[in-house]
């Protein structure tokens, strides 16, 4: 099969196509013909090395959508030819830019109808990073005020959604270009970060959905209720400083690491096919150009998701 790896760590570069043997599935698992993988900036942070990584993980990818090739012993809910969504174990488990990819089955479910393959592709890993910080985290609740930061980003607008569906009023954070797309998303409220102070523009937040960290992590406490919760897309959920600020505000901090999660993808497949959740396209590059991909991805400009094309 063909696919996208890397002999050492560095830039997009260091990403070439090659011939790989098809991998095949041991009990319990799937292998799944894949149509499209979402791009995430997971991907490039390990194709350039992270702290504790001795070697580049020989082929990166964990969103998936694409059809059921074949099914090994013991697994009952797919059978080959049907079409479905997943989000690969993360972080161990990658592989998605290729042909094909194995599975534990539970990875997946089935994909939307109404998605395209590549519309699914570009779910799986932001979505669940949402749905996990906003539902399984945070709790949130109709009628709670939600900030969501980077609202335009990869798991921003999905957060967005997400947070809408639930019945939330969601306050979202980007540039002033990005506003009228974010509400197309149901943003109730948005602010301008290059312009505006949001801890002056609010207060009184039930939960705030914080990827960046650094000082506005640090200024996103101050904006929380008492009893409030800051969900950090960090696993280390914050400094020492941050921590300690937090149990004086008699707030919430944790630092969430995504899951691949059954229920969890179920939820979102459902929210697809009600028309609640759907992913904006940044761009989309064939397989081949997957360097320009992660290129175009670490200009730090994208909205919304980008997406590898392995079959039309």
């Amino acid at each position: 099969m063909r696919a996208v790896s890397q002999r050492t760590f560095g830039g997009p570069q260091v990403l070439t196509e090659v011939e790989r043997a098809r991998p095949v599935p041991e009990t319990g698992e799937i292998l799944v013909r894949v149509h499209a993988a979402g791009v995430n900036p997971t991907d490039w942070k390990h194709r350039g090395g992270l702290p504790g990584m001795s070697e580049p993980i020989p082929v990166l990818g964990w969103d998936v959508s694409g059809v059921v090739e074949e099914i090994s012993r013991g697994v009952t809910l797919v059978k080959p030819g049907d079409e479905v969504f997943g989000m690969l174990p993360y972080p161990r488990g990658a592989g998605a830019f290729a042909e094909y990819v194995k599975a534990p089955t539970r990875s997946f479910t089935r994909k939307p109808a109404n998605l395209d393959h590549v519309q699914a592709g570009a779910l799986p890993l932001a979505a669940l990073t949402a749905y996990q910080a906003l539902v399984d985290t945070a709790d949130l609740q109709p009628g709670q005020r939600v900030l969501i930061h980077a609202a335009a980003g990869g798991v921003g607008h999905l957060a967005v959604q997400i947070a809408k569906a639930r019945g939330a009023y969601v306050i979202g954070t980007a540039s002033a270009a990005k506003h009228d797309l974010v509400r197309t998303f149901g943003a109730d409220e948005l602010i301008d970060y290059r312009t505006t102070d949001f801890t002056a523009a609010i207060d009184d937040v039930d939960v705030v959905l914080d990827p960046l960290a650094g000082e506005v992590r640090a200024r996103s406490l101050e904006a929380l209720r008492p009893g409030g919760i800051l969900v950090s897309l960090l696993t280390d959920g914050g400094d020492g400083a941050a921590a300690k600020r937090a149990v004086e505000l008699g707030v919430r901090l944790e630092g969430l690491l995504v899951e691949a999660d059954n229920a969890g993808m179920r939820a979102i497949a459902q929210l697809a096919e009600d028309g609640k959740l759907r992913a904006h396209l940044d761009a989309t590059f064939p397989l081949a150009e997957a360097a320009k991909a992660h290129a175009h991805g670490e200009t730090g400009h994208t909205t919304g998701k980008i997406v590898l094309v392995v079959r039309e």
